[in-house]
């Protein structure tokens, strides 16, 4: 074998192997693309997931009013946490303990109160986003070995990106005369939808990319014990500050609707999305939500006593670094404005996904067809290697007649 078939051989080999790693860059997008909109697809197969107004012109409750609903219906039940969703048609997520000291997520309705059911620990939305984000892989001891081969990912598509612009001169042209070939077969089809897919998806594979290398230095940051974040260490409430009741009940707190003006004055234009209650008597309550910014949310701690903020985190209090990073993780899921921004996510990672499929049947077909060729030309010299000495011998045969 010849030096240059050498090559050619090893190169079809090196082809060959890198199917599995772009298979599993496909399955990686298509859960992905699933994990975007996973909270509606568990929304529409659920029902107790739903906020159904009991009427046209019924108004949400407030948090205080759906603590009292809760407590009515379950007295010695401990409410830990209230979640407001984006979405007005999904119900809220509270957190509770119950007597035996069992904790629950359960689902109750905004407009009357009503406990709808309880939340599974692990549904469709857990199950797809822990196949996306670490191959459901288990952290036992730091980040797994799962999320870092996902996260790994982000540097061959942020490569993929950077090379097909190169390759695809004037690239821009395809936003003003897009090509499509539909009748000219399934290798011509293949190739303008990989382009074109391509094209219009710029933003989005470098927003993918990006914040997907961004999880991967994460967990290197986070494995080696090494922090980038200025949030203080808040102290718990001191034992002064708590105060005493004559009969050994628990001392009163601050109503809920009370310490959220307090955070809105602490914090201009919060939209209070979560609530977290005092864990014991020394721990504060915290109130959290987003501004004008939605990437990032600000919150407030307060004491829950007598309404002082122990500590508040605001958009002005993050570094540059923590701006960007913080920023990361909702770029990467779409989950920071409601469903038409999913919808946009979801769009463009079946697109992706896409793009990555026919870049994958391209592939193939290619070095399926160059493999064969390959072959053929290794069994060419073999055959004629069987027929040659068989012809020898009539040229013997032919020359003394010629002779005479």
């Amino acid at each position: 074998m010849s030096k240059k078939s050498r090559s050619k051989l090893w190169f079809l080999v090196h082809s060959w192997l890198a199917l599995p790693i772009w298979f599993f860059v496909l399955i990686v997008c298509v859960t992905g693309t699933l994990a975007v909109v996973s909270q509606e697809i568990v929304w529409l197969v659920n029902p107790e997931m739903r906020a159904s107004k009991p009427s046209d012109d019924a108004a949400l409750l407030s948090y205080d009013q759906v603590v009292a609903a809760i407590k009515q219906a379950q007295p010695q039940t401990q409410v830990q946490s209230i979640v407001r969703p984006d979405e007005s048609h999904f119900a809220l997520e509270v957190g509770v303990t119950y007597p035996d000291g069992r904790p629950d997520k359960i689902y109750v309705n905004p407009y009357s109160g009503i406990v709808q059911g309880s939340a599974p620990m692990f549904n469709f939305r857990g199950f797809t986003r822990a196949l996306h984000g670490w191959w459901l892989v288990p952290f036992t001891n730091g980040y797994s070995w799962g999320w870092y081969l996902v996260s790994l990912l982000g540097l061959p598509l942020l490569a993929s990106l950077v090379t097909g612009l190169v390759v695809y001169k004037r690239f821009w042209k395809g936003f003003f005369r897009p090509t499509l070939r539909i009748r000219h077969g399934a290798r011509i089809f293949w190739g303008d939808f990989h382009r074109l897919s391509g094209i219009w998806s710029i933003w989005f594979i470098a927003v993918i990319s990006i914040t997907g290398t961004w999880f991967l230095i994460e967990a290197l940051l986070s494995d080696n014990q090494i922090s980038i974040s200025s949030a203080p260490v808040i102290p718990v409430v001191s034992r002064e500050s708590v105060p005493l009741s004559a009969d050994g009940t628990a001392p009163s707190q601050l109503n809920l609707d009370r310490a959220i003006e307090i955070a809105r004055q602490q914090i201009p234009g919060l939209e209070t999305s979560f609530v977290s209650l005092p864990g014991n008597a020394y721990s504060h309550l915290e109130i959290g939500g987003r501004g004008w910014y939605p990437l990032m949310f600000q919150t407030a701690t307060i004491n829950p006593y007598n309404g002082e903020v122990a500590a508040s985190r605001l958009l002005s209090d993050r570094t540059a670094l923590e701006f960007v990073t913080e920023s990361m993780r909702p770029l990467h899921t779409g989950d920071f404005g409601g469903l038409w921004i999913k919808l946009i996510w979801f769009f463009f990672g079946l697109i992706m996904s896409m793009m990555v499929l026919s870049g994958l049947l391209i592939w193939t077909k290619r070095t399926a067809l160059a493999t064969a060729n390959a072959f053929k030309r290794s069994q060419k010299p073999s055959r004629q290697a069987r027929t040659a000495p068989l012809l020898q011998p009539s040229i013997h045969r032919e020359s003394p007649e010629g002779n005479l």
